[in-house]
């Protein structure tokens, strides 16, 4: 995935830290408050990205924030320079400590198989302390799945420039992947315009698919439909 790796630098202008994350933040906070009883001081977020979620929900724990793609990476440690950063694949990282709560935003949306899914909560519940939090935020399960489209981009003071067409579509729905194609328009800070096409390929599984995982994994796991049509899933570790 191009958009994760060569183009990292990029991503400030794909997705800039904007009120859309600053909201979302505030709803996963709440979350994990309730599920926890409170109390949460520490979180590890698995899957942080650019660090988006990470620069809103700072001002609240103390986060150590995992991705497996170091340009990612680079761009979270200069948005969040005061967060703990570690490379790891949610699905095989081990801290060596347990946290309050644990996050994982819509990274888990790439996890394409049912032992993948199962490795990624094994992980979790590795990390969160008994009768800790978990919220996990996948962009769909398959019962709330629809193809569509979205374009978004930013400008920044240098000139620089990204504007994008996001398409969602599911070539075979018998499966449990489905493809979000990318069509990236980059203007450089002399004005020049170059077009990449990265293809994201996704999992998709049922809601009773994602409650068995956790419940093995030793979490007790809610649905919660959250204000922007998605299915979270909110868990305390038995």
């Amino acid at each position: 995935m191009k958009l994760y790796l060569e183009l990292a630098e990029w991503w400030p202008l794909f997705s800039p830290p904007g009120e859309d994350y600053a909201e979302e933040a505030a709803y996963v906070r709440a979350l994990l408050d309730e599920a926890s009883g409170g109390g949460i001081g520490t979180l590890v977020e698995l899957g942080s990205g650019g660090g988006n979620n990470a620069s809103f929900l700072k001002a609240h724990y103390a986060l150590t924030l995992v991705d497996l793609a170091e340009g990612m990476l680079r761009v979270s440690r200069a948005l969040n320079p005061e967060c703990e950063h570690a490379v790891g694949d949610m699905r095989s990282v081990r801290l060596g400590r347990v946290f309050d709560a644990v996050f994982v935003h819509d990274a888990i949306g790439y996890l394409t198989s049912e032992a993948d899914l199962a490795a990624a909560f094994e992980t979790a519940a590795v990390h969160c302390r008994p009768g800790g939090a978990a919220v996990f935020a996948p962009d769909y399960v398959r019962e709330t799945f629809e193809p569509g489209t979205e374009t978004g981009g930013e400008d920044d003071a240098d000139g620089r420039g990204v504007r994008y067409l996001e398409w969602v579509h599911d070539p075979d729905p018998g499966d449990t992947t489905y493809a979000a194609d990318y069509v990236l328009a980059l203007r450089d800070a002399a004005g020049e315009v170059r077009v990449v096409h990265d293809r994201h390929v996704e999992g998709v599984f049922p809601r009773a698919t994602w409650l068995s995982l956790l419940a093995a994994a030793g979490f007790e796991a809610r649905v919660v439909h959250d204000p922007w049509g998605r299915d979270l899933f909110v868990c305390r570790r038995r």
